[in-house]
């Protein structure tokens, strides 16, 4: 038995292996007619798409990068890549040259590109998943619970197949606070939070945090109580990962292992339905 195993083992790796991916970089997500009016648009609403070429009904990773919404660039993080599914790295605009919700709607436009064309690659669209560390997870956050981003294109948010943000701030972020003249410390929740929009028919959900003693202000807190009022409302389908140890900066790498194992697990949903 333990011979089978190790043969099987060695043939998915195998198989992994030779598979070819190919990256394709600065696609515009905004139609043309969009971009050509803003040349900060033109220049920062790109992503990058990393795929296995040759491949028919991967799924799709989304991932959205921090920086405390003003700095940051798009990347294909390292430890997603050659793991059989399609990455996009999403590059967006930045506070204070934008304000809310400008960055927002920048990425749901980039989520609704993905369901638009996905396919055109290979990908299939029931198996689209949102992700992204700090400023990042918060973006996505907002676009899978508030409905109204992602409505803009015809788009259903419940479309998505899990979200899971890495250190997602759930309440208002603290960027948008600054740009209301509201400390960083000062608690609000409004409709740029993700807590304001619980609800019980949301995508599936795994929250990731870093040890709650290392992390940056409350950030697990937040999370956990968005985890607690979104089982409240009836959601089935939240999680709440806190990474012992690891700070709001570090606990990135470690949380990939998880982001890999939801996207399997619910890849495997989806496709046996």
């Amino acid at each position: 038995m333990k011979k089978l195993l190790f043969f099987l083992f060695l043939t998915i790796s195998y198989a992994q292996a030779q598979e070819s991916y190919v990256t394709e970089k600065d696609i515009a997500y905004y139609p043309s007619a969009v971009s050509q009016k803003d040349p900060y648009i033109r220049s920062q609403c790109r992503l990058d798409l990393y795929y296995p070429k040759g491949k028919k009904n991967f799924g799709t990773i989304v991932w959205f990068h921090g920086g405390g919404l003003t700095g940051g660039q798009k990347s294909v993080p390292e430890a997603l890549m050659q793991k059989g599914y399609a990455v996009i790295g999403v590059g967006y605009r930045f506070s204070p040259k934008v304000k809310a919700p400008a960055y927002i709607e920048d990425a749901a436009a980039s989520v609704a590109w993905v369901f638009q064309n996905i396919a055109r690659y290979g990908g299939d669209p029931k198996l689209i998943f949102v992700s992204g560390h700090s400023a990042g997870g918060y973006l996505g956050m907002m676009l899978t619970l508030d409905k109204k981003y992602l409505n803009k294109y015809n788009i259903d948010a419940n479309r998505i197949a899990g979200l899971v943000p890495f250190s997602g701030q759930a309440i208002t972020h603290f960027t948008i606070r600054q740009e209301r003249g509201i400390a960083e410390t000062q608690p609000l929740i409004d409709e740029y939070a993700p807590l304001f929009f619980v609800r019980k028919d949301a995508p599936p959900m795994l929250l990731i945090t870093g040890d709650r003693e290392k992390e940056m202000l409350g950030r697990y807190e937040e999370n956990a109580y968005l985890s607690r009022m979104m089982k409240l409302v009836g959601h089935q389908r939240t999680r709440l990962y806190e990474l012992d140890g690891f700070d709001h900066g570090g606990m990135a790498e470690p949380a990939f292992p998880l982001l890999l194992n939801e996207v399997t697990a619910i890849t495997k949903e989806v496709l046996e339905k």
